[in-house]
């Protein structure tokens, strides 16, 4: 009798925590209606501000009525701007917000692959900090791409992070290179930017290297992505159900100002 009250409480224990990992997981989940169908997207927790953010505005109903602004196949739906709400037809749009924006919360393990809900941000020396538009948001679609492209990729993020790195180093010694100009010492200076060069490009060879990770290579040599925006904005959800709708929507014919033609309009609820 005691070994069969003692199943008993384990089998109630573990019904327990399955119903609260279940609860837990759908307050995690939003579904966003359109005339293409249902998206349902789970947000991710180690984002929270953003995560946190979203559901604020979808319990305001912030996003009931608003566009997908900008559609471009093979690489994003984007939507969120306040201003997309019962605009003219043809109006460029994408600059709308809520009056504020949110601190970056860019991890390695979210990245853009097919499907991954990231924040949409101004982009620039005007956002060093890469802060995350108040309610612009984009899904990825992208596309899948050979071990070869992904093998340039590589390269080309290297060499550009290279260039970065040098440039922030001829920055610090600009006041030496002034003092060089002044002078109209032109072999000082040739000989000083060479020493520079030489000594940024040693140091450059102890910095960590730009490399995908293995479950960036499956995703993005299997359902696809847009790995070149990796780094560089909050990916903070991604798509569970609801691949199929974002093709569709990806695939409408748009403007000069990649606005869809016909209006997408969005509703955004949580999950139930």
């Amino acid at each position: 009798m005691k070994l069969i009250i003692l199943i008993l409480i384990v089998f109630v224990g573990v019904g327990i925590s399955c119903s609260n990992a279940k609860q837990s997981s759908d307050k995690d989940l939003v579904v966003i209606s359109t005339d293409f169908g249902e998206i349902k997207l789970k947000l991710y927790n180690d984002t929270p501000e953003h995560k946190q953010n979203f559901l604020k505005l979808i319990d305001e109903a912030y996003y009931d009525g608003l566009l997908f602004h900008r559609v471009i196949e093979n690489f994003m739906i984007q939507g969120g701007d306040p201003d997309s709400k019962d605009s003219a037809p043809g109006v460029r749009l994408g600059g709308g917000n809520p009056g504020y924006t949110i601190p970056a919360e860019i991890l390695p393990q979210h990245f853009h692959k097919k499907g991954a809900l990231a924040a949409a941000r101004r982009g620039g020396p005007s956002n060093p900090e890469k802060r995350s538009s108040g309610s612009q948001f984009y899904i990825v679609q992208g596309e899948v791409l050979t071990p070869g492209k992904l093998d340039t990729m590589e390269m080309m993020m290297n060499s550009r992070a290279k260039n970065e790195f040098l440039q922030e180093k001829l920055a610090e010694a600009k006041p030496q290179l002034d003092e060089y100009r002044e002078n109209n010492d032109q072999d000082g200076f040739n000989i000083c930017l060479s020493e520079l060069r030489a000594a940024a490009d040693s140091a450059w060879t102890e910095q960590p290297q730009l490399s995908f990770t293995y479950e960036q290579r499956e995703a993005y040599t299997t359902i696809g992505g847009y790995p070149s925006l990796d780094g560089d904005y909050t990916v903070f959800g991604e798509v569970v159900e609801g691949l199929d709708v974002l093709d569709k929507i990806a695939a409408v014919e748009t403007d000069q100002y990649d606005r869809p033609k016909a209006d997408i309009k969005m509703e955004i609820k949580r999950s139930k």
